[in-house]
């Protein structure tokens, strides 16, 4: 990939509002799996599902920015490389995979006193609609993060019953 290749992004909602993440970091798109919870957990925090034999965390990513879904669509789940692992994230729906012109992403206005604006990467136009870049990493707590890594390291059950 030469530097002057334009980064694609994969569109999504949450709420009435429009996100971005770097397509890069998808591994895949899928409708809500079977999501199993755990105790003791942030409310933001469903629980896990097994991909093909590995744990991953599922977290709304709706609640955790403090927005209100929308029951109109149908949710889907994205799950992300991130450096912590892999993360499935719950939004209202998926849309479109986008290529903004280098110069067309801007960065955040600036907000004091705002947490939520800290996971903002930039901001670009798509359709007459403005699209928030989001840092997936800048959304994780130290908490989240470890919850993530103890996850890779969960031994998968064996295959054979017992007698």
């Amino acid at each position: 990939m030469t530097t002057t290749q334009e980064q694609r992004y994969l569109t999504f909602s949450l709420g009435a509002e429009e996100y971005a993440i770097p397509l890069l970091s998808v591994r895949e798109v899928m409708a809500v799996p079977e999501i199993t919870p755990m105790p003791f957990t942030p409310s933001y925090f469903l629980g896990l599902m097994n991909l093909r034999g590995q744990v991953i965390s599922i977290i709304d990513l709706r609640h955790k920015l403090g927005i209100k879904p929308v029951t109109a669509h149908e949710n889907g789940v994205i799950i992300c490389e991130m450096q912590a692992g892999h993360l499935g994230i719950l939004v209202d729906s998926v849309n479109a995979v986008v290529t903004p012109g280098a110069d067309a992403i801007t960065s955040p206005p600036e907000v004091t006193g705002s947490l939520s604006l800290e996971c903002v990467a930039g901001v670009f136009r798509h359709q007459e609609k403005l699209i928030l870049l989001i840092d997936l990493e800048k959304t994780l707590s130290g908490d989240d993060r470890k919850a993530m890594s103890a996850n890779k390291s969960v031994p998968r059950p064996s295959s054979h019953k017992v007698a």
